[in-house]
């Protein structure tokens, strides 16, 4: 089958004008990572955000500060034994995104 190009380019030319560009909300949501460490501060007392997996793996660094970064986490305390370590509790922007269906 023979396509002209020009008139294909301009059909998907137009189809451009009816698609939807979600790019921008994806930003502000969390990922797969993000959500399950922030729903795990859901039934945690003050929203205390865990330091270990269900696995008990270090939650990896990078997913605590997005969510610091973000706001939806906080820094709660300095732990005094591992300085290194970020402990962290719920905001209730990261409540919101937790429960976010």
């Amino acid at each position: 089958m023979l396509a002209n190009r020009t008139l294909t380019h301009q059909q998907v030319r137009a189809l451009d004008a009816l698609s939807i560009n979600d790019n921008e909300l994806e930003g502000d949501l969390p990922t797969l990572g993000e959500l399950l460490y922030l729903r795990r501060g859901l039934a945690q007392p003050g929203g205390k955000l865990p330091l270990f997996d269900l696995d008990g793996q270090a939650i990896a660094a990078a997913v605590v500060r997005r969510c610091v970064d973000r706001g939806w986490a906080a820094p709660w305390f300095n732990n005094p034994l591992k300085p290194d370590w970020l402990v962290c509790k719920l905001t209730e922007a990261g409540r919101q995104a937790a429960l976010a269906p």
